[in-house]
């Protein structure tokens, strides 16, 4: 099998824009990692596969497109430093990212900006969506008319996408349960506070949650499914809401944003030290929570290299790489109070 820039890579422990750089005799690299990169490119017996050729050919510059949910979500502050890392490393390649944010899971914002996006005719898009039949329909119309899609951070089912980059939702889920089977022996009352019901992946961690407190046989009793939309003043009314009808509450399993506001409506319920909060994420108001005793755990994801390895696969897919493209999963990290810094 021939030797590719990613084995290269791999070895050396750099990026396949470092590596193209350096074979391509471009600025930019520390001189000893690139006279190691050679080195091991050479041990390999690379031949410049038709990227190389591709790059030497093509005259118009790499135009990619990227739609997040994120405007006021924070989580997605790391997903955009990564598009921003990969488009300053392959910039040489005339590589440009434009990106796209919504606050909405509205499908008729989400179906007009990926309208959008196909009419400005990008070479390949990264998308964070939802997962409805008519914006899975218009998804299809943009590979069939040519577009490349790699979905991020969470999938959408049935669709000609190219890959996906980012977490296995559903065993977070399930490690989730797993977390609290360890921590409790008592029967459960639970709230689950999800994003959005249209998210694939939201979806998959209240299913992968469900089904590990089965396995697990921890008793249980879920009060109540609701969104947040992944807004904090939702969170707060709405969880504020259940508490103070449902006093027996001893557990609050959050999938998504909302963090804050859920977390608020459990100190003002009088709840703060009586009940199991479970988060997913980091971002600096979770941190604060965990710190502060109130989220027992919040489970991540890697949300920078979602965004970083979602935009080098459309490069390298893009110029002629003949490797298959497969997802990334991006690992699970469970934080508490004693690491929650790390």
């Amino acid at each position: 099998m021939a030797v590719t820039i990613r084995d290269i890579a791999k070895k050396a422990g750099v990026s396949r824009g470092t590596v193209d750089r350096v074979l391509h005799n471009r600025k930019g690299v520390n001189e000893e990692v690139a006279q190691q990169v050679r080195t091991i490119a050479k041990e390999l017996g690379f031949i410049p596969n038709l990227a190389g050729k591709a790059l030497a050919t093509r005259k118009q510059p790499l135009r990619i497109g990227c739609l997040l949910p994120s405007i006021g979500n924070p989580f997605f502050v790391d997903v955009i430093a990564g598009f921003r890392q990969a488009e300053r490393e392959l910039s040489d390649f005339g590589v440009s990212v434009d990106i796209y944010e919504v606050k909405s899971f509205d499908r008729s914002v989400h179906l007009h900006m990926i309208d959008q996006l196909h009419r400005k005719h990008y070479d390949g898009l990264c998308l964070t969506t939802i997962d409805v039949e008519p914006v899975i329909e218009a998804v299809d119309r943009l590979t069939a008319a040519g577009t490349t899609v790699v979905t991020v951070n969470t999938d959408i089912s049935n669709t000609h996408r190219l890959c996906y980059v980012g977490p296995d939702y559903f065993l977070a889920g399930k490690t989730a349960s797993g977390l609290l089977a360890l921590a409790c022996k008592e029967t459960q009352n639970i709230l689950i506070i999800t994003g959005s019901f249209n998210m694939k992946g939201h979806q998959q961690r209240i299913m992968g949650f469900l089904q590990g407190l089965s396995e697990r046989g921890l008793e249980h009793t879920i009060i109540d499914t609701y969104e947040s939309l992944d807004d904090d003043e939702q969170a707060y009314q709405k969880t504020l809401s259940r508490l103070e009808a449902h006093p027996e509450t001893n557990c609050v399993y959050i999938t998504a944003a909302g963090v804050q506001g859920a977390c608020r409506a459990v100190k003002q319920a009088g709840k703060g030290k009586n009940l199991k909060v479970l988060s997913f994420d980091d971002i600096p108001s979770t941190k604060d929570l965990v710190r502060e005793g109130i989220i027992t755990c919040t489970l991540c994801q890697e949300p920078h290299r979602q965004g970083y390895e979602a935009i080098q696969k459309l490069f390298f897919h893009l110029m002629n790489q003949q490797d298959p493209v497969v997802d990334t999963i991006t690992r699970t990290f469970i934080k508490i109070r004693e690491n929650i810094e790390d």
